[in-house]
């Protein structure tokens, strides 16, 4: 219930109350939970008309926090209970708060982005981040932080694991020794509402990475929510990812940092690039040098993983001459068939003649992945060798030497070999941040498969071997890709050169949001998708968008089911 009430506070309780607090109140016959969100308020129907609170539950939020939500609410179009819960500890903490005060540092807290390469050990780096006094959050997407525990433990820090996937009892446990200050929390995009009282210094590892981003409305980032937190404290913030996001530049200012060239180069695997362009026709996605990478490692008794996305990809159109793929000469993205005689750009809407950029070709070719084909292809070539698939739905990859997989085998396989079988399907995937996401993918598995001092090695198949992507694996340099990355959202309007918001659910409550926005914003659609339709909204700020949304969002509802994805990634 999205709804705020007026009651007593009966003074039995005594003085432990505070904004934040977690109650039951008589709503209805019923008794229902909420939060304490104000004190010391006027009732507009007069004291003698209020019911006293029934029970207290136990310690939520501290009131900095429940601010912090309420603006992440309006941030981000959702409403601020579902912040209220994140922000909460899951069973009742009955302890009573520490005696500490939240406090604001004063100054000029140091701010930085560092461009830090994928496999080079960041743990020295992130120590010498952490603050002196107070409390430090590090928020990272990475699943395996173990080892950054145990460092940071051996350098006589108080470490507080704070994540959604445990239990929670232990997750509770975690949120009340936050409360006490002096730690460094470790965790997801939710240990951004740890309630430590004395917040110094927040690092954020690989924030261009999804898992940093809330999937359920509201869609709030954790890399923004923590840059406003520390600017409410005055703490320091640090951004540390392979490729620093357009964002989180745009949000600190300065330049980029970077290790010096030597070390940032032996910060890789051993790379092989495969320009399949220059495969002979017939061999489709396994290629000789594939072929020849892999026997080696099976021959060395180790373990490979092939990387497949086989799910939620479009089509690519390659040229018949060059094979180069087809892609928009404007802003890079892959171009489709408008009809039998025109191309056009999904992203930017730039249409040109079906002729091949490159070669100036006249004839393109829909370019398919044949998964069954492939794995029966790498059976014959391994004729002894256990080959298995892995993907999000198999719970057991097995020990099988040779692994086929969605990225979903970046997480749950250990190998000090990973190959690409063709990450054009990444590069030219119909979203903005194809780019960028393509490249959190192959950082992903250079770090799992280690420098190459640690024997990782890294094969990628492309058409495309001048993409930015993959020149900055070719060389560590990511600068070229950071520049194109900041041109493309700057042509296109998207963060943090402008606002976006994607409006979905029942026809007429996205038609009733996007004529109430149509007046001050460009709107795209509504457009028909499944039994409801979607829109997009673009705005020149994500304040001046957020204002917005909050008028039209209600008249939308009117109408039917909505739902406002603000900075949507896959769009």
């Amino acid at each position: 219930m999205e709804r705020e009430f007026d009651y007593l506070l009966p003074t039995d309780f005594g003085a432990g109350l505070r904004v934040g607090t977690i109650v039951r109140v008589p709503l209805h016959g019923r008794r229902v939970r909420g939060w304490i969100i104000a004190d010391g308020v006027t009732p507009e129907a007069g004291v003698g008309r209020l019911l006293p609170i029934a029970k207290v539950v136990g310690a939520g939020p501290p009131s900095e926090l429940m601010d912090l939500c309420r603006w992440t609410a309006h941030r981000w179009a959702g409403r601020p209970v579902a912040l209220y819960r994140s922000a909460s500890a899951p069973n009742a903490v009955r302890d009573p708060w520490p005696e500490t005060t939240h406090r604001r540092l004063d100054g000029s807290p140091p701010r930085s982005v560092t461009a830090w390469p994928p496999a080079a050990d960041r743990r020295e780096l992130i120590a010498g981040l952490i603050a002196a006094t107070g409390s430090s959050l590090i928020l990272t997407a990475e699943g395996r932080i173990s080892g950054l525990v145990r460092d940071l433990e051996r350098r006589g820090h108080r470490v507080v694991v704070l994540r959604a996937d445990v239990d929670d009892a232990v997750r509770t446990r975690a949120w009340s020794d936050a409360r006490r200050g002096d730690v460094v929390v470790v965790g997801g995009r939710t240990a951004v509402w740890a309630p430590v009282p004395d917040l110094a210094a927040v690092i954020v590892l690989d924030d261009g990475d999804e898992a940093l981003q809330e999937e359920r409305a509201p869609t709030w980032h954790a890399r923004d929510v923590a840059i406003e937190r520390a600017d409410r404290t005055g703490a320091a913030v640090h951004l540390i990812a392979p490729v620093p996001t357009p964002e989180g530049q745009a949000a600190i200012g300065g330049a980029v940092m970077r290790p010096p060239g030597a070390r940032e180069r032996a910060g890789w695997p051993r790379v092989e690039i495969v320009d399949l362009r220059e495969e002979p026709p017939g061999n489709g996605l396994l290629s000789e040098g594939l072929a020849r990478a892999l026997h080696q490692v099976v021959d060395a008794g180790d373990r490979a993983v092939c990387i497949l996305n086989r799910k939620g990809r479009a089509k690519l159109l390659t040229c018949v001459a060059c094979s180069t793929v087809a892609e928009c000469e404007r802003c890079h993205a892959a171009v489709v068939e408008q009809d039998a005689s025109t191309l056009r750009c999904p992203q930017c809407g730039v249409e040109r003649p079906v002729i091949c950029t490159a070669c100036l070709g006249t004839k393109l070719r829909a370019s398919r992945l044949g998964v069954q084909r492939l794995r029966d292809a790498l059976a014959a070539l391994l004729p002894r060798t256990e080959i298995a698939w892995l993907d999000a739905s198999i719970d057991e990859p097995g020990t099988a030497p040779v692994v086929v997989g969605t990225e979903a085998a970046l997480h749950r396989v250990d190998a000090r070999f990973v190959a690409f079988l063709d990450l054009d399907q990444e590069l030219f995937a119909p979203r903005v941040r194809a780019a960028q996401q393509a490249a959190g993918l192959v950082a992903r598995a250079a770090r799992g498969v280690g420098n190459r001092d640690r024997g990782g090695r890294l094969l990628i198949q492309t058409r495309s071997p001048n993409h930015d992507v993959v020149q900055w694996v070719l060389t560590g340099d990511p600068s070229a890709l950071m520049a194109a990355e900041r041109e493309r959202r700057t042509l296109l309007g998207f963060p943090p050169a402008g606002a976006v918001a994607e409006l979905s659910g029942e026809t007429p409550a996205v038609e009733q949001a996007s004529l109430a926005l149509r007046r001050d914003f460009r709107v795209f659609g509504p457009s028909e998708q499944g039994t409801g339709s979607t829109a997009l909204v673009f705005g020149p700020t994500a304040d001046g968008l957020a204002d917005a949304l909050a008028v039209a969002q209600p008249l939308g509802r009117a109408a039917g089911r909505l739902r406002v994805a603000v900075d949507p990634p896959r769009v």
